[in-house]
């Protein structure tokens, strides 16, 4: 079978939600920069906060030559601005607190599901290996959503 990309135009602004932002979100965040630059406002929450990034995260993201560290976890009460066209959810409660949100916003909402490799048990090798697994799903799952075709 033969993958076909989505080449709908780029949204202006996409949020992208997992449940404590410390994971999944922040990945997607900064995988989508990462690809498209300045093209499209993004940004993470999640369903309720974490106290800061998961240092997994933030080790298979530096491969990528990507800083996580400084990244602050924020809930949807956090947020400055609600001005999407798109909210990527990442968990089944991140999903569902996404359409409570958008019930009276015109924002589409489309889910992603994505394990929570924080759950990952083994050597600090294997745990690792799941982290990226994860950060190489949402990767491929930005390229076949998004024209990657045209970097910022």
């Amino acid at each position: 079978m033969i993958a076909v990309e989505d080449t709908r135009p780029l949204p202006q602004a996409i949020l992208f939600v997992c449940r404590h932002n410390v994971i999944r979100s922040p990945m997607a965040e900064a995988l989508m920069r990462l690809r498209h630059g300045k093209r499209v406002w993004t940004a993470s929450c999640g369903v309720s906060p974490g106290e800061c990034i998961d240092l997994f995260a933030a080790e298979v993201m530096r491969e990528l030559d990507v800083d996580l560290r400084k990244h602050w976890p924020r809930s949807f009460e956090d947020l400055d601005d609600v001005n999407f066209d798109l909210i990527i959810t990442l968990a089944p409660e991140a999903h569902h607190r996404a359409l409570e949100y958008t019930r009276t916003l015109a924002i589409d909402v489309e889910y992603w599901p994505t394990l929570d490799p924080s759950f990952a048990t083994g050597s600090r090798t294997q745990r690792l290996d799941e982290y990226r697994s994860v950060r190489d799903q949402i990767d491929r799952k930005i390229a076949q959503r998004f024209d990657l075709g045209a970097k910022a």
